[in-house]
């Protein structure tokens, strides 16, 4: 959700702000997560072109202390936007 020329989505622990890079040619997407705790989180994410589409590469890091469950909770949620993504991109007309 868009707010005030912001970025916010919802997570399991509550509202949390997200700031893209500026846009640019190249596909880079990285972005920045404001927990609701205040921790700061850098996230890769790139889009790649590949003839008439594109690769998407997002990649999932463990922050400091996450445990296991954590680890696979996050990549779990990345999996599942990852195909949301995809279905929203392959269902879109052109």
């Amino acid at each position: 959700m868009r707010e005030d020329g912001e970025w916010f989505v919802e997570t399991p622990e509550g509202r949390a702000r997200v700031t893209f890079a500026p846009r640019n040619e190249y596909g880079v997407l990285d972005h920045e997560v404001v927990t609701p705790s205040g921790e700061r989180v850098y996230v890769p994410l790139r889009a790649i072109a590949d003839g008439g589409g594109c690769e998407v590469v997002f990649t999932v890091r463990r922050s400091p202390g996450m445990t296991d469950a954590e680890f696979d909770r996050d990549a779990g949620l990345v999996s599942a936007d990852l195909a949301l993504l995809r279905k929203v991109l392959e269902t879109s007309s052109p």
